[in-house]
């Protein structure tokens, strides 16, 4: 395992998430869920700004110029960066209040991928949905629980999956023209003592990038073997994803969480819920564009 070396960005964020980076502004753009605040750190400045919305902000990608693709509770929306409107596009799951989106990511042909939980984190309760240029959302998995981290190879034949607490990566043969998965193994199976898997990322070599939610880490796995081959340790228990990025797209974005930890566990572990900026030999790829 190599040593790893961090700079740490503070944000204390109760629920970091969807690290996301914006080439085009040259910057890293995360979420803190529950306080609904949006984070935008420009590494070449230095600079970190945000904002907040009144709502549960779950995800941030991006759309068409100067538009971010916004998950607020379980509604999606635009949200134009220079006029600050925020326009409505898409909702799920109307029926059930106590649900939010949670991880999401935009496949090779502009379609947003989105999962739902219930905030009590009712067993199956969740699902993942596909949403095109129709805007109109299609269920692809239910019974979930957590719908979390995704990533699609390079030659777009598999989609990676995480539903968090059966601590699995699925692999799930994809076909690009029409979106559809069918699961084909399961890739990886972390052990109890690495905690959960929770967001991840996938490298130009193929390998897994995933945030462990109390497993203190980025654990990078080979989903061809199952096998760990790397890890990043970091100086606090909940970690809870991460995406490449940077001018040569080999520093990695890791987000981090308060939430169950004790006053005693904030006083030993005081970075947590800050993110941490991480360079790698690795790379990764630029993330993909909503085409909506």
């Amino acid at each position: 395992m190599k040593t790893y070396n961090y700079t740490s960005i503070p944000s204390q964020c109760f629920l970091g998430e969807g690290p996301y980076w914006h080439s085009g502004r040259q910057s890293f753009f995360w979420v803190d869920i529950e306080n609904g605040k949006l984070f935008e750190h420009s590494p070449a400045t230095g600079n970190t700004s945000s904002m907040t919305f009144p709502h549960r902000l779950t995800v941030v990608l991006e759309g068409k110029e100067n538009e971010l693709i916004l998950g607020l509770d379980c509604k999606l929306a635009k949200y134009n960066l220079e006029s600050k409107d925020l326009n409505w596009i898409a909702e799920v799951e109307q029926e059930f209040p106590l649900h939010r989106f949670n991880d999401g990511k935009v496949d090779p042909q502009g379609r947003i991928w989105i999962g739902t939980l219930s905030t009590l984190f009712t067993e199956g309760a969740g699902s993942l949905y596909r949403i095109g240029h129709d805007l109109k959302p299609e269920k692809q998995l239910d019974q979930l629980t957590i719908s979390n981290g995704m990533a699609w190879t390079e030659d777009n034949q598999t989609f990676y999956f995480i539903d968090t607490p059966t601590r699995q990566i699925k692999a799930f043969s994809f076909n690009l023209e029409s979106g559809d998965i069918r699961i084909d193994r399961i890739a990886v199976e972390i052990p109890e003592e690495l905690g959960f898997p929770d967001g991840m990322c996938i490298d130009q070599e193929g390998m897994l990038w995933v945030a462990h939610y109390g497993g203190s880490g980025v654990y990078r796995w080979n989903p061809n073997s199952g096998e760990l081959i790397d890890k990043i340790d970091l100086p606090v228990p909940h970690v809870t994803s991460c995406c490449f990025g940077g001018e040569n797209l080999d520093t990695l974005l890791i987000t981090t969480a308060q939430e169950n930890l004790s006053e005693a566990q904030l006083t030993e572990y005081p970075l947590s819920g800050d993110v941490f900026l991480v360079k790698t030999t690795s790379k990764g790829f630029l993330p993909n564009k909503a085409l909506i």
